[in-house]
């Protein structure tokens, strides 16, 4: 009975060993602030040209320096810190900071970075969802807007002069109304629009024909050569 080893390559065009980007840490959903009791969803999507393995890929957690026990791609968390994830072979993702408030009323503001002409979207998010009555939002000490209700704060095109830091203040009926309430202050930055177009050109992923499994069984004669299985991308290759 022929005897069939199995050399498994990641060889592209380049001949030089393929690297794996880092994956792409996302929060679910997306505000970094939470009340306590709450969970939110962490995601993690790596880039995976080929399953080299017969075991699945693997998922790795991180809290601080801590590795968490899960391996799923997706968990639920609900305790502040900061979060990373990693798949095999792949660097670590880029981290996600969450925090957990007592308070009465936060300001809740994007994960993502916002850079120069994007929409900064931020809320004031009243216990549980409570509505927030003579709502107002400040930057930098200074009033900026006022809704009389529970109403999302808006910047339609993001400048540099709308970093800083961010607070929002209210009214709630428990049952009846209270006295203002403050949230606590949240710092924004706003990123160059320059380099903004440089991260986008770094996650645009060219175009690459599909992997290709080529391979080679040696009869007895040639068993101490083994079956070699190269991938290439485009065309098969047989060593």
């Amino acid at each position: 009975m022929w005897t069939l080893a199995a050399l498994l390559l990641l060889v592209p065009c380049s001949g030089r060993a393929a690297t794996l980007e880092k994956p792409i840490l996302s929060l679910h959903p997306p505000w970094t602030t939470i009340f306590k009791g709450e969970r939110v969803t962490l995601r993690c999507d790596g880039y995976h040209p080929l399953l080299l393995e017969l075991r699945p890929i693997r998922t790795l957690w991180y809290l601080g320096h801590v590795l968490l026990p899960s391996h799923k791609k997706s968990i639920e968390v609900h305790t502040p810190g900061v979060y990373r994830c990693q798949t095999r072979g792949a660097p670590v993702s880029d981290p996600i900071h969450l925090s957990v408030s007592n308070d009465w009323l936060i300001l809740q503001v994007p994960y993502v970075a916002v850079f120069e002409g994007e929409p900064l979207v931020m809320r004031c998010r009243g216990w549980y969802d409570k509505v927030v009555y003579k709502l107002h939002y400040y930057h930098d000490g200074q009033a900026v807007r006022y809704f009389h209700s529970s109403t999302n704060y808006t910047v339609l095109q993001a400048r540099a002069s709308d970093s800083g830091h961010y607070q929002c203040s209210g009214t709630m009926r428990i049952p009846v109304e209270s006295a203002p309430m403050f949230s606590s202050k949240v710092a924004v930055t706003v990123q160059e629009a320059g380099h903004a177009a440089a991260v986008r050109l770094l996650q645009v992923q060219p175009a690459r024909p599909p992997l290709r499994l080529g391979r080679r069984v040696y009869g007895p004669r040639d068993r101490d050569r083994g079956t070699r299985i190269v991938l290439v991308r485009g065309r098969h290759h047989y060593s």
